[in-house]
């Protein structure tokens, strides 16, 4: 999966060509198998047979959620690239239901990933300078 860490601008300009939804967000999915049907293709990649997607997260959100939720931007960057991966393995957050077990998928890949360490498993660590 590819991670494009930007800002509201970008993201906003993204959600509304691909989403139709002119505002931004926290983070866009773009997968590159099984899109659903009436979006745009995700332009294809020299190695799309091992890629999922894309996943797109607003650094500018990411900061304003994570003084909210009083955590540090490095936790909310794992949790929004956690939720995008998500989405690129088709999971949903369109109902109460889906948003719910999505939120326990994002803590159990995040703690994966924690667990996991050096362990020679691919893993991506972000340092994000705070200010």
């Amino acid at each position: 999966m590819n991670v494009l860490l930007t800002d509201d601008e970008t993201v906003h300009t993204l959600n509304r060509e691909y989403r139709g939804r002119d505002r931004p967000t926290d983070v866009l999915s773009f997968p590159l198998r099984g899109s659903r049907p009436g979006a745009p293709a995700t332009p294809p990649h020299p190695d799309a047979s091992a890629l999922l997607g894309d996943v797109v997260i607003s650094v500018d959100t990411a900061r304003r959620q994570a003084a909210e939720r009083n955590a540090p931007l490095a936790s909310e960057l794992a949790r929004l690239a956690a939720h995008g991966a998500l989405h690129l393995l088709g999971h949903d957050d369109a109902t109460a239901r889906g948003a719910a077990g999505m939120a326990a998928a994002e803590q159990a890949a995040i703690a994966a990933c924690a667990r996991a360490g050096d362990s020679g498993m691919v893993a991506a660590r972000v340092t994000v300078e705070a200010g």
